[in-house]
């Protein structure tokens, strides 16, 4: 018998307008350790994301007041949100709604209905790249300051 991993936790914002939508992808995630925001429209998303500063971002391409691929460019062109990550949740199955989800800078997607395996794969992957970019930019951070101070001259103090 092997060991599994931890538990993925994270922060997730499902973005749909639908509520029946947003209920079932929340009963998929039920079972990990995430904790979950809703929103309803595209507007509310991008305050959600500013307030609540997700580890991912489910998000409806067919909402009103912004659509998914306004949001989702909006969030990625925003240099405090640009590295969340966002799976694009949707009913549309063209090539060209995938290309145009993309160019907007989406993350990944997926195709409604929906398949819970597919979803729970797929949230975990983004949030193990966000966790590990997380820490990439903490060590970056800390090599920086290290950097700084060792090139520093010696204090005056002894003299």
């Amino acid at each position: 018998m092997t060991a599994s991993a931890p538990p993925l936790t994270g922060r997730i914002l499902i973005a749909d307008d639908n509520q029946q939508n947003r209920e079932l992808l929340e009963a998929f995630l039920a079972d990990g350790a995430f904790e979950i925001e809703m929103a309803a429209d595209g507007e509310e998303t991008l305050q959600k994301v500013r307030d609540t500063d997700p580890d991912l971002v489910l998000l409806d391409i067919m909402m009103p007041k912004l659509s998914g691929y306004e949001v989702c460019q909006r969030i990625k062109q925003d240099e405090q949100t640009g590295k969340i990550p966002v799976l694009m949740v949707t009913a549309l199955k063209e090539m060209g709604d995938i290309e145009k989800a993309v160019a907007a800078g989406a993350d990944d997607f997926l195709t409604k209905p929906v398949n819970r395996l597919e979803l729970l794969t797929r949230v975990r992957s983004l949030l193990r790249v966000r966790h590990l970019t997380n820490e990439r930019d903490r060590l970056l951070a800390y090599l920086a300051d290290v950097e700084q101070a060792t090139a520093q001259p010696p204090s005056q103090a002894a003299e």
